[in-house]
């Protein structure tokens, strides 16, 4: 069985096999959060049944930031959704998987994401019907943190502890990071766990790439609150000159940085092929 280190470095390979086949992606977004998507797929977190997508007793796991879809795409594919040679067709024509993950057509995705802001409210929905079905499903959300920045997101801050969703757990890819600069020179987000604090949340706060931290958060309830992680991650963890860099939002390696990716990663031409 492969340990949690090496499917997330897996997840990473095949992040970037991705973005080599479609010819671009928001690779620094979803190398950030490959850690937390990796624990909750692989290490006894969350409930699926890769040949049974809609089993209804199964935990739903939402991908707020859609443009970090790469890191779902490969994670699902490794899992067993669908093979992994599908992977390879991700933003061609007439492909199901497109730069943003897609319900009814992709197995294992629950819910169409992308237009930033609407996944958490989306999650409380499902966990609000969950628990009002005395259901024991629970639901997990991966917002961004420039995310955080949309009015839609404290809406559902505001609703969930209300609704006493202790069934629901937000977890924000917190990479201080949003398209070319920093979340904090676009608009101010401190303190950050204080706020969520304040509307009745569960909050801890994490190292986003160290695997027991994120899986004991993961694993954390509270009676009648819902849990809120802030994991403290860096955007394109895993290759060096990507890391905590803003203009690795959406962009290719060069032919003098690809040499460096493809060895931090382990890849070779073949995996490219």
């Amino acid at each position: 069985m492969e340990s949690i280190q090496e499917n997330a470095k897996e997840i990473r390979k095949s992040i970037y096999r991705i973005a080599h086949h479609a010819g671009g992606g928001h690779m620094g977004a979803a190398f950030s959060a490959a850690d937390i998507i990796s624990v909750l797929y692989f290490d006894d977190v969350l409930h699926y049944d890769p040949q049974n997508p809609e089993w209804e007793d199964r935990d739903y796991f939402i991908l707020s930031k859609g443009h970090a879809s790469y890191a779902l795409y490969a994670a699902l594919a490794k899992a067993g959704f669908f093979p992994e040679e599908e992977l390879l067709s991700v933003g061609q024509p007439g492909s199901r998987f497109g730069g943003h993950p897609k319900i009814h057509e992709i197995p294992g995705v629950e819910a169409s994401t992308g237009a930033l802001g609407h996944g958490l409210s989306f999650g409380i929905g499902i966990s609000y019907a969950n628990k009002i079905d005395g259901k024991a499903n629970h639901t997990y959300v991966v917002l961004g943190d420039g995310e955080c920045q949309e009015g839609s997101v404290w809406e559902g801050a505001l609703s969930a502890p209300t609704l006493e969703l202790d069934n629901l757990t937000a977890i924000i890819d917190h990479n201080k990071l949003q398209g070319m600069d920093n979340v904090e020179n676009i608009v101010h987000l401190k303190p950050f766990g204080d706020k969520w604090r304040s509307f009745g949340w569960n909050v801890l706060e994490i190292d986003g790439h160290n695997y027991h931290e994120i899986k004991k958060a993961l694993l954390t309830r509270m009676d009648t609150k819902p849990t809120l992680i802030i994991a403290n991650t860096i955007k394109g963890k895993g290759v060096s000159f990507m890391e905590g860099v803003p203009i690795w939002h959406y962009r290719m390696p060069n032919q003098q940085e690809l040499p460096v990716l493809m060895t931090e990663l382990g890849l070779t031409e073949k995996d490219l092929a």
